[in-house]
């Protein structure tokens, strides 16, 4: 066969690809949302004359065309494994692999980190003068990792910043009690079974480590696949979510004033969600109310919160009757006062520099 029918051969074969492809592309379904990447996906945008004059149309179709391509998450996958194992690069859209764990460079927004310290401020004067006010600041894994010198000296700052400005609130550091491996090896969270030594740091400063006496069993509930998983497609094992549980938080129960329901402080219902880390008091909700009817002592703790506190808090059950657990991310600072009475209770902010660096989704 001469060269010549060769290359005739290879193009023919080419274009029929790239028809079928085509074809394919066309006659497939829209998703709309990806399952992997935890997010809608572009649809087909709508024609206008408007928007073929401004550009809009066809910036809008290059989204759809990349988000509705046939096998997508596969491409996605030889993207990543190229871009990190054969060419070593060191991360795939700011997030890489570092001692078997996906990490994400995060990087300190100095701007956010005064807003979000305005916004505490705002609480405090408001509803908390006078009371016993905590706060800690839980780090991402970013700051543990290998490629995080420069972030190390901006979480100092963050809390330089937050020591010198908050209003007569005192500073729980855990930035020592944590590592890498501390943290969900495909997900942003950390792990409730590692965090002793955070327990221990907190209620040792708020001084209620004395009533956490009764030991836990864990029981490990299912498989996770993290958002870190999704957004790198790197092939990867599945982290476990594990509960650390005991007749004291098995028999305490939690109101959702958001759904008007009343749940177990773990949600098992949650497994069948996109994100199985809900599993600890039922995900995202703008405010909840634990009730430990066997409580020793007739005492309440009030938690200002994001996502990370939601493993952690069932841990302090214990050592109180009720706790509340706010969320000003679904709720706004002005609407707390009609449904939480302030009156000498505990009372600890608990946010990650995740939620500091972004801090304009608080209300």
């Amino acid at each position: 066969m001469s060269d010549k029918v060769k290359n005739i051969i290879n193009t023919i074969c080419f274009i029929l690809i790239i028809i079928g492809i085509g074809i394919i592309n066309i006659l497939s379904k829209d998703v709309i949302v990806s399952e992997a990447e935890r997010r809608k996906l572009q649809q087909f945008p709508k024609i206008s004359f408007e928007s073929f004059e401004d550009g809009k149309f066809s910036n809008d179709f290059e989204n759809y065309a990349m988000d509705q391509f046939m096998q997508r998450q596969f491409f996605r996958s030889i993207k990543t494994y190229m871009q990190l194992s054969v060419f070593r690069q060191k991360d795939n859209n700011q997030l890489y692999i570092d001692n078997g764990s996906i990490v994400k460079i995060d990087k300190t927004n100095f701007a956010s980190v005064e807003n979000s310290i305005k916004k505490i401020n705002n609480i405090y004067e408001k509803y908390l003068k006078g009371m016993n006010v905590y706060y800690t600041i839980i780090p991402d894994k970013y700051y543990y990792s290998k490629n995080s010198s420069n972030t190390r000296n901006d979480y100092e700052k963050m809390v330089e910043l937050y020591s010198t400005n908050l209003n007569n609130m005192k500073y729980i550091n855990i930035f020592d009690c944590l590592e890498i491996n501390d943290y969900f090896n495909t997900d942003t969270h950390w792990k409730q079974e590692n965090l002793s030594k955070v327990v221990d740091r907190i209620s040792t400063n708020m001084k209620f480590n004395e009533y956490l006496k009764t030991p836990y069993k864990k029981q490990t509930i299912t498989d996770f696949y993290g958002v870190y998983y999704g957004q790198l497609a790197y092939n990867m094992k599945p982290d476990n979510i594990i509960c650390l549980n005991n007749d004291i938080i098995e028999n305490s129960t939690v109101y959702n004033y958001e759904t008007n329901k009343t749940t177990k402080v773990y949600d098992f219902e949650k497994l069948n969600s996109s994100d199985k880390y809900d599993i600890y008091l039922s995900g995202a909700s703008p405010l909840l109310t634990i009730t430990n009817d066997n409580c020793q002592r007739n005492k309440e703790l009030i938690v200002f919160r994001d996502s990370f506190a939601s493993s952690i808090i069932p841990l302090f059950i214990e050592a109180y009757n009720k706790i509340t657990v706010i969320d000003t991310r679904y709720m706004s600072t002005d609407q707390i006062k009609d449904y939480v009475k302030f009156n000498n209770q505990d009372v600890i902010f608990m946010y990650s520099t995740l939620i500091i660096n972004n801090s304009y989704s608080l209300k």
